[in-house]
């Protein structure tokens, strides 16, 4: 767990101090999103504990902490540290790379939400109901 954040950190670091063009608001925006994700991502692995895993498993039904507003907050703050990053590195071609990043997050999630819905039926109904994404 700790070695992507490491690495996320080294990466935001690297790329705001040594990145092309200057360092100016959009700069400081970017690794604000970036620092914001990154945050996000660290504290839903944590909350995640045992439960994570890289392929659909119900092993638990997860509604403590981030997971009590939003049902996806790993797919959400990835996203979220991708758009720091791209606007800090200024590389037009990376927004035309943020699009399928959303949509393949979107389908993860549909695949997740299938499997959760099958092992825990109406408890992941009403959770759904009152969180987003």
């Amino acid at each position: 767990m700790w070695l992507p954040l490491l690495a996320g950190l080294w990466c935001l670091e690297y790329f705001f101090v040594s990145g092309p063009g200057p360092r100016d608001l959009l700069r400081w925006v970017g690794l604000g999103l970036g620092t914001l994700g990154l945050a996000g991502l660290t504290v839903a692995r944590y909350t995640l504990g045992r439960s994570f895993s890289i392929s659909p498993k119900a092993r638990e039904l997860v509604t403590r902490g981030i997971y009590s507003r939003i049902r996806n907050p790993i797919y959400v703050s990835g996203v979220i540290f991708a758009a720091g990053f791209f606007l800090m590195v200024r590389k037009p071609v990376f927004w035309f790379v943020l699009l399928p990043i959303v949509i393949l997050q979107i389908v993860r999630a549909n695949k997740e939400a299938r499997v959760l819905e099958a092992a825990f039926g109406d408890s992941y109904r009403e959770y759904r109901k009152r969180t987003w994404f």
